[in-house]
């Protein structure tokens, strides 16, 4: 994978004046683009599109300092139809316009080319399993909530924290298939795991495809397939968070695997009263890779 990612990245460079197809681009790389993205996005802490818009920018930099092109010209290099949308990116970039920069030689904000670099890490085994699932349905309480990578997520405490303490009672009764327990489900991910990008939480339970959900329950369909299962155990949620980040920079790279779309899901399995502490799994939808 770490070889398919810097194939990505000369392909980035050698497309920059063109709108990549990053589907063609993962194919031909054989990985599916949703892949692709995650694994970019986890390992290089930025989204892909936000990779190429800021390398785009500082190649488009140097054209500008240089004054060897009017800049529509330069603009239309880049796939901007207007000077006006080449001048909005290249701002949201170097904080400064094309002709500011092209009179004052800046200030610039260079994004340097990313290469992935293979480290020995892994000296702590993680605790993986892969289960074949049946269809089944995710049931509880949903709301569109920003993704946030590090710490506790205030949007997805209010919301779980507006609900009555007997229907998590409620929840835990109705629950009849793996993953058991009490579930923290994430659906709707951008691809570009993009930090503020909106995703649907939901706090319920699994049911079996045949069991009916009541009404008044959200209800996420999940189709059979193959999953990778992770134990988590310690301070919650960093151990979780630590362990979910790992599956980028060891678990995948090491395994015959790739992640395939679906919810994320968290098992609460057991945890401290006052939460600072979990044992967890992390179930993640998978495919051969």
């Amino acid at each position: 994978m770490i070889s398919a990612l810097n194939q990505l990245v000369d392909l980035v460079e050698e497309h920059l004046g063109e709108e990549l197809d990053v589907d063609k681009l993962a194919g031909g790389l054989g990985m599916t683009e949703y892949h692709l993205r995650r694994m970019f996005s986890s390992l290089a802490g930025m989204p892909l599109s936000e990779y190429v818009r800021r390398r785009r920018m500082t190649v488009a930099a140097g054209d500008v300092v240089r004054g060897e092109a009017d800049l529509l010209g330069i603009a239309v290099r880049y796939s901007y139809g207007s000077s006006e949308a080449f001048g909005r990116a290249f701002r949201a970039v170097h904080g400064a316009s094309p002709s500011d920069v092209r009179r004052d030689g800046g200030p610039l904000r260079i994004q340097p080319q990313v290469r992935f670099r293979l480290t020995v890490e892994g000296s702590n085994p993680m605790d993986t399993h892969l289960v074949d699932r049946p269809a089944f349905r995710l049931v509880g309480y949903a709301a569109r909530v920003p993704l946030i990578h590090q710490g506790i997520n205030p949007h997805i405490q209010k919301h779980i924290a507006a609900l009555p303490p007997q229907e998590h009672l409620r929840l835990k009764a109705l629950s009849n298939t793996e993953p058991s327990g009490m579930l923290q489900v994430s659906d709707g991910l951008d691809p570009d795991a993009t930090e503020g990008s909106e995703l649907i939480y939901l706090h319920g339970i699994a049911l079996t495809k045949e069991t009916s959900a009541p009404d008044d329950l959200d209800v996420i369909e999940v189709p059979a397939g193959q999953w990778a299962v992770f134990r988590t155990s310690g301070p919650h949620p960093q151990a979780l968070q630590t362990t979910w980040a790992a599956t980028a920079t060891e678990w995948f790279p090491s395994n015959p695997w790739q992640l395939r779309p679906g919810p994320s899901i968290v098992a609460i399995l057991e945890r401290a009263d006052d939460f600072s502490t979990a044992t967890c799994e992390l179930w993640l939808p998978v495919e051969p890779a």
